[in-house]
C-alpha cells in the first residue's frame, strides 16, 4: 500500500475517491476501483472532468459495459461524451502501439457518424458495438496497470520542426519523439501543427494503419474537440517509432523516404504557388488507370507531373481513390493459405488487399484536403505510390482479372422496383453471394434509383456484424468517397461495399444482440 503521507499516494487517493463518490461505494467495489496496483496519479494520463468515465470505460468488466452505458445515457450523459471517454481510454491504453486497440480507435469516428444516420434508439448502437470491443480489449490488456500513454514534459529549449521530430522518430527514441511531438502540440494551432507533424513522420514509409491511424484520428478529433490533439495524434508517434524498431528496414520498404524529397525536386513543388484548374471526367479516368498500371515510382511521378502542371488536387485524389476501388472490384478473395478464423476463402472483408488499400487512399485522399501546402503534395504522392505497390504487394493477376460487376450477372436481375432489388440484396448478403450483391448494386445504379436506400441496407449490416475490426472504417471510407466523387464515378464504390457486405454476413459482432435488447430494439 502506498503510504498516505507521501504525495504521490495522497494524488492517487484523491483521484480514486473522486471516481469513487462519481460511481457510488457499491459499483466501485464491484468494478474493483480502489486497488492497490493501480498506477499513482502523478504518473497518468488524467482528462479532468471525463476522468471518471474514462475510467469507468477501462475498468468495468466488458458484460457490464452496456447496461452501465445505457444507464448513463438515460441519466443524461450524451452518446458523444462517452464515445470521448472510449477513445481517450483507448488512447492512455494502447499508445497506438496494440493492433486490435488501434483498429478500435480507428473505428470510433465512423462508428460516429454511422450513428447520425440512424433514427431512434438505433442510433446508438454502432458507438456501443465499438466501446464493446474498446472495452473487451482493455480487459484483455491488462487495463491501467498496463497503459502506454502517460504524461510528458515539453520542452522549452529546443523549438522542433517536423523534421527534426522526423530525426528523432528514425533515432528510435520513443522518450525524445514523445517530448518533441509535445513541444509542436503545445504551439500555437497546436492541433493543425501536430496534425501537419504527425503526417511529416507518416510519410517516411506508406503502409495502411501507419496511413489511416493519424486522419481517423484527425476525424475524430471533429467529434470530441480538438483540445485532445495531443493525445490522439501522440499515437501516430509511437506507432512510427515502434515500426522503426519492430520492422526489418530494408531499401524497398524505404523507398518513399528516397522517391519524396526526389520528385519534390524535380518538379520544384516544395515552394511552388500553385493555380489549380479543374479536370474533366476523362483525365481522372486516365490517371486512374496510369495509377493501376505503373511501378509505384511511377505512379509517384505521375501525381509530381500533375501537381507541377497544375491539376486540382481534389481530381488526383479522385483517381488514387478509384485505382484503390479497382482492387476490392478485381479481387480474387482469400486463398486457402490465408484463411483464418472469421475470414474463409473467397472472403474479401477485413484486411484485404481491397479493404486496406481502399482505406488507405481515402486518408490520403483527406488527408491531402486538411492539411497545409508540403503535406498535399506528400499525401498525393505518396497515395499514388501506395495504391500502385499495393496492387502487386501480396500477388495476384489485378490487371488481367475482370472488375465486378460483370455483365452477365447483371443481366440475371430482372427487378427493377425498388422493394424488389432491396429483397434480392438482402438475399445475396446472406447468402454471402459477393457476384450478385455486386449485380444488385449494379442494376440498381443502372436503374437510377436514389443511393440512400441500399447505402441503409449496407448500413444495418455494418452495424450488426463484426467485420473482422474493419466493417465501421470502410463502410465510412466508401460514404465519404462517394459523397466526394462525380457521378461518372462514385457508384464503383458502392459494388464494392456490396461485395465486402456479402463477404463478411455471418458473424455477428459482439455486444450486439445484448445491446438491441437492453436498448428495446429488434436483432
Amino acid at each position: 500500500m502506498r503510504t498516505p503521507n507521501s504525495r504521490r499516494g495522497f494524488l492517487a487517493d484523491v483521484g480514486r475517491g473522486t471516481l469513487v463518490a462519481t460511481l457510488g461505494t457499491s459499483l466501485a467495489a464491484d468494478l474493483e476501483i480502489a486497488r492497490a496496483d493501480q498506477p499513482a496519479a502523478s504518473d497518468r494520463l488524467i482528462f479532468g472532468d471525463l476522468e471518471p468515465l474514462v475510467a469507468l470505460m477501462q475498468e468495468t468488466p466488458v458484460d457490464r459495459l452496456i447496461p452501465l452505458a445505457i444507464e448513463k445515457m438515460r441519466a443524461g450523459t450524451e452518446l458523444k461524451t462517452l464515445l470521448t471517454a472510449s477513445a481517450l481510454a483507448n488512447a492512455r491504453t494502447f499508445g497506438g502501439e496494440d493492433y486490435i486497440g488501434f483498429h478500435t480507435m480507428m473505428a470510433l469516428a465512423p462508428a460516429w457518424h454511422m450513428s447520425r444516420e440512424i433514427q431512434g434508439e438505433r442510433s446508438a448502437l454502432p458507438v456501443f458495438k465499438v466501446m464493446y470491443r474498446n472495452t473487451g480489449r482493455i480487459n484483455d490488456f491488462g487495463g491501467p496497470s498496463k497503459e502506454v500513454l502517460h504524461p510528458v514534459m515539453s520542452s522549452s529549449g529546443e523549438n522542433f520542426s517536423p523534421e527534426r521530430l522526423r530525426e528523432i522518430v528514425r533515432s528510435k527514441n520513443m522518450a525524445a519523439a514523445d517530448s518533441a511531438f509535445a513541444t509542436i502540440a503545445s504551439g500555437t494551432g497546436h492541433a493543425q501543427d501536430a496534425f501537419d507533424a504527425a503526417l511529416f513522420i507518416t510519410g517516411d514509409n506508406t503502409e495502411v494503419h501507419r496511413t489511416v491511424l493519424p486522419y481517423r484520428s484527425w476525424d475524430l478529433l471533429d467529434v470530441i474537440g480538438r483540445e485532445w490533439a495531443q493525445t490522439l495524434l501522440r499515437q501516430s508517434v509511437h506507432y512510427c517509432v515502434k515500426s522503426e524498431r519492430d520492422w526489418n528496414h530494408n531499401p524497398e520498404m524505404d523507398e518513399p523516404r528516397r522517391v519524396l524529397p526526389k520528385l519534390i525536386d524535380q518538379y520544384k513543388l516544395a515552394n511552388a504557388k500553385f493555380n489549380f484548374r479543374p479536370m474533366d471526367d476523362a483525365w481522372v479516368s486516365a490517371l486512374c488507370e496510369t495509377f493501376f498500371r505503373s511501378t509505384p515510382e511511377q505512379a509517384a511521378e505521375a501525381t509530381a507531373a500533375a501537381l507541377a502542371e497544375g491539376a486540382d488536387p481534389n481530381a488526383i485524389g479522385e483517381a488514387i481513390s478509384l485505382a484503390a476501388n479497382q482492387l476490392i472490384l478485381r479481387d480474387k478473395g482469400r486463398p486457402p493459405r490465408e484463411v483464418q478464423p472469421g475470414k474463409p476463402e473467397g472472403s474479401v472483408h477485413g484486411d484485404s488487399i481491397g479493404v486496406h488499400a481502399g482505406d488507405s487512399a481515402n486518408a490520403w485522399r483527406n488527408m491531402a484536403r486538411v492539411s497545409n501546402a508540403r503535406s498535399r503534395t506528400a499525401c498525393l504522392i505518396l497515395g499514388a505510390y501506395q495504391v500502385a505497390h499495393d496492387r502487386t504487394s501480396r500477388g495476384g493477376d489485378f490487371q488481367n482479372w475482370k472488375p465486378r460487376p460483370e455483365p452477365a450477372e447483371m443481366e440475371r436481375i430482372t427487378a427493377k422496383a425498388q422493394p424488389e432489388l432491396l429483397a434480392e440484396l438482402e438475399r445475396a448478403i446472406q447468402a454471402n453471394d459477393q457476384q450478385r450483391a455486386c449485380a444488385v448494386a449494379g442494376r440498381w445504379s443502372q436503374l437510377g434509383h436514389a443511393p440512400r436506400p441500399i447505402f441503409e441496407t449496407f448500413l444495418k449490416y455494418a452495424v450488426s456484424e463484426d467485420g473482422a475490426l474493419h466493417a465501421e472504417k470502410f463502410y465510412r471510407t466508401v460514404s465519404e468517397d462517394f459523397a466526394a466523387s462525380r457521378p461518372a464515378f462514385q457508384w464503383r464504390y458502392l459494388y464494392g461495399l456490396a461485395r465486402v457486405t456479402a463477404s463478411e454476413y455471418g458473424r455477428k459482432a459482439a455486444g450486439y444482440d445484448e445491446a438491441c435488447e437492453r436498448l428495446g430494439v429488434t436483432v
